[in-house]
């Protein structure tokens, strides 16, 4: 079964950066966790191209519900070197965004202010801890 939009049409306006086109094809077959395949890869895509197109405050609000939404920003977050606001959404209880704070202070060098980050936001959380302890090298 084939998904009833024209993907080839919405892989064209993403390629030529036309966002409002590609994300109106996509959202609207899109459905979080749909036992349907291509609904649930719309899904997916759709929340790539709200961050590739820059709509972070609608990402954020999706982010507040769907976990989907929350991994693509925080992954945006990561990308674009956002320390600050990855620190902010992780000391609310973000784990993916803990994850990728830590990922983005070992990126810049900056080992003792990563496994600072981890003890003052969650010091339990073992994944957290291995990460800011990993040495350097391994990256």
């Amino acid at each position: 079964m084939e998904a009833p939009f024209d993907r080839t049409a919405a892989e064209a306006a993403e390629g030529r950066g036309d966002w409002a086109t590609a994300i109106g094809m996509v959202s609207g077959f899109s459905e979080c966790y749909s036992r349907d395949y291509y609904r649930h890869d719309a899904h997916l895509w759709h929340m790539e191209l709200l961050a590739k197109a820059g709509l972070l405050h609608e990402l954020a609000e999706l982010a507040k519900s769907d976990v989907h939404a929350r991994r693509q920003l925080d992954r945006f977050l990561y990308e674009e070197g956002c320390e600050s606001e990855l620190r902010r959404r992780a000391e609310h209880g973000d784990k993916t965004a803990l994850y990728f704070l830590v990922r983005l202070l070992r990126a810049q060098g900056e080992q003792t202010a990563a496994q600072q980050a981890v003890a003052e936001i969650d010091v339990a959380d073992t994944y957290a801890i291995e990460l800011a302890n990993e040495p350097l090298t391994g990256e």
